[in-house]
């Protein structure tokens, strides 16, 4: 493990802005977004019936679960309608070409 606990994911240029990918970082399956320079990751499974959001919808900051329409905010992991964190939000950060997750 890296001594800041950020670990390598992919390269930069594997996720273009505007757009989602999920991966396995550590053994966990995360899913990234890019808004902007910022890279942004989240648990991927739905809580409700268990969707995998990453076959959901970015729009702006927010991912829609395809199967019922729940919002998230990727930046907290927070469900919209009541404002809980309902999905596991991860530090991501890019240099020198690569996402880094951090993995605690």
């Amino acid at each position: 493990m890296f001594i800041d606990n950020f670990v390598p994911a992919i390269n930069e240029t594997e996720l273009k802005e505007g757009t989602m990918k999920l991966v396995n970082v550590a053994g966990k399956e995360i899913l990234l977004a890019r808004i902007g320079n910022e890279v942004y990751g989240v648990s991927h499974i739905c809580p409700c019936r268990k969707c995998d959001l990453s076959k959901g919808k970015l729009e702006g900051y927010i991912i829609t679960c395809p199967c019922h329409g729940w919002k998230f905010d990727v930046k907290t992991g927070m469900y919209l309608g009541t404002k809980e964190n309902l999905l596991t939000a991860y530090k991501c950060k890019i240099e020198h070409g690569k996402i880094f997750v951090e993995i605690l």
